[in-house]
Parts: structure tokens; C-alpha cells; sequence
């Protein structure tokens, strides 16, 4: 607040008030600059204020709704009202323990409503209730309440370190319905992937089938018109020798294969063709049958 001085003439700073008094008693405000004053006529210079921003931190511990204990650090910036400079030098001795009281007061009686989530969520509802309150108190005193910040909400460790575990453990559930999301998509596509190489792998053997199919028909026709006298069931058994004993020399030369047991024989041979044939000929109906 200054120093008591006597003297005929006093300077003000630039952003202070000067009280002045006569004879201990207010008298007037001293805006920033040169005064003379009249020291036998009781007039002095009692003292000076600030009108600059000032901050204050308070630290507040309090219970939440769901018997969590938490701490509140709340910035609290005031200043002097320069038309009221007169009202904060004479009224308050301590102004920052009158604000300090009024921000217990009031945090105490608005966190322990809340849930520890809600108060998280509302912390602008604290600061504005705070607000509220500290400027119907402290403008009577002479003092404007400009802004208040709820700068940070600490809960107790052993609560922020079940609230970690829980997040930790929602993510990873989350995680895993992703995983077996990917998982699930990965086998549907395996699946369709192995049903469509199945199907084309059936229509190639079908084509091939019709393929050897058309091209015996045709030998057989060719053979029948320059070969006259035999029948197509005679051009066919010799085709069938044939194509078994090229099917012999192929299991030989193959050096993949070590011993074959095959039946041989000339009953054998015609069991053989007659197999070879019943299957060309189910294999053409089921051709016809498809298209």
C-alpha cells in the first residue's frame, strides 16, 4: 500500500491510484502523476494501490459425489477498480485470504453434487459459479474479478490409475472386436476364394472333357469313312489300346514314379476301354445335361 509520507509534493505512478488524506481522513483520489500537498493544512499522501492485473492460485481439496477425493488448482485474476480505490484500501487488510475463503466456500459446495466424470465435463460450471459469487462479494470491497481459470482437476493416484486401466482395457476390448472383425472378413474371402477356383477348376476338367471327347468323335468318323467294313465300336477299342499303351510308356519314362502294379492283359485291355468308354460317354451326357 506505500509508505506514509509527508512532503510538499508527491509523484504517482502510472498504473497505481494515490489515496490522499487530511488530517486522517480520506479526502481524494490521486490520479498517476505530480502532487503538491499541504502539509499544515493535514494533507498527505497515505498510500498508493495498483490497478495492474493480479493473479492468485488456490488450491482447493474436495470430494466429488462418488466419494472421490480430488484437488482444484483455480487462478483467480482481480484488480483494484481505480473509482473505487478508496473502498479497497480502507475495507480489506488481506484481500487475497477473502478471495481465498470465497473460492473454498463456494467449490465446496458445488463439486460435492457432481460426479468425478461430471465435474471433468462442468469444470466451466465451477469456474462460473465461483465468478459469480467472488464478484457480488468483492465488488463492495473495490475490486473487479476479471477472469477465473479451473486450471487443472487432480483426482487421487490410486483413482487416476484405475481410470488408466479402464481406458486401457476398453481399448483393447475394442481392439480385439476390430481384430475379429478382419479375422472373420479374412475367412469369408478364403471361402469364396476356394469356392470360385473350385467351380473354374470344374468347368476346365468339363472343357478338357468335351475337348477329348469331340476330338476321339472325330477320329472315330475319319477312320470309319476311309477304313470301310469296321465299326465305330472297333475304331474305338483300338483308339483305347492305343492311348493305354502310350499311358504305359508316360509311367515309364517319368522318373517322379518308382513301381506301378497295373493290370495287363488282353482282358485287362478291354476292361480298361470299355471303363474308358463308359466314361466319355458320362462325361458327354453330363456336358449335354449342363448346357
Amino acid at each position: 500500500m506505500g509508505n506514509t509520507c509527508c512532503m510538499l509534493c508527491g509523484c504517482v505512478d502510472q498504473a497505481t491510484v494515490g489515496v490522499v488524506e487530511r488530517w486522517g481522513r480520506f479526502e481524494k483520489l490521486a490520479e498517476p502523476g505530480l502532487h503538491f500537498f499541504n502539509p499544515f493544512a493535514g494533507q498527505w499522501l497515505a498510500g498508493v494501490l495498483s490497478t495492474r492485473i493480479r493473479s492468485l492460485d488456490v488450491r482447493i481439496e474436495t470430494k466429488t459425489k462418488d466419494n472421490v477425493f480430488v484437488q482444484l488448482l483455480c487462478s483467480i485474476q482481480y484488480r483494484v477498480v481505480k473509482e473505487n480505490a478508496d473502498d479497497a484500501f480502507y475495507e480489506l487488510q488481506n484481500p487475497q485470504e477473502q478471495i481465498q475463503a470465497y473460492v473454498f466456500d463456494v467449490v465446496r459446495a458445488v463439486v460435492p453434487i457432481m460426479t468425478l466424470d461430471e465435474l471433468f465435463e462442468q469444470k466451466g460450471e465451477v469456474a462460473k459459479a465461483v465468478l459469480e459469487e467472488l464478484e457480488k462479494v468483492m465488488g463492495a470491497y473495490g475490486y473487479s474479478i476479471e477472469h477465473i481459470l479451473m486450471v487443472d482437476i487432480i483426482p487421487d493416484p490410486s483413482v487416476r490409475k484405475a481410470m488408466n486401466e479402464i481406458n486401457a482395457a476398453q481399448r483393447l476390448q475394442l481392439a480385439s472386436v476390430y481384430k475379429g472383425e478382419a479375422e472373420k472378413v479374412l475367412q469369408i474371402k478364403k471361402a469364396e476364394a476356394e469356392a470360385e477356383a473350385k467351380y473354374l477348376g470344374g468347368v476346365g476338367v468339363a472343357r478338357q472333357r468335351q475337348a477329348i471327347t469331340d476330338g476321339l468323335r472325330e477320329n472315330i468318323l475319319n477312320f470309319s469313312h476311309k477304313v470301310e467294313g469296321t465299326s465305330a465300336k472297333e475304331v474305338m477299342d483300338l483308339i483305347m489300346v492305343t492311348q493305354y499303351f502310350d499311358t504305359i510308356k508316360d509311367l515309364g519314362n517319368s522318373s517322379k514314379n518308382t513301381t506301378v502294379f497295373i493290370p495287363h492283359g488282353p482282358g485287362h485291355v478291354r476292361d480298361i476301354g470299355d471303363q474308358i468308354r463308359n466314361g466319355m460317354m458320362e462325361a458327354a451326357s453330363a456336358q449335354v445335361n449342363v448346357e
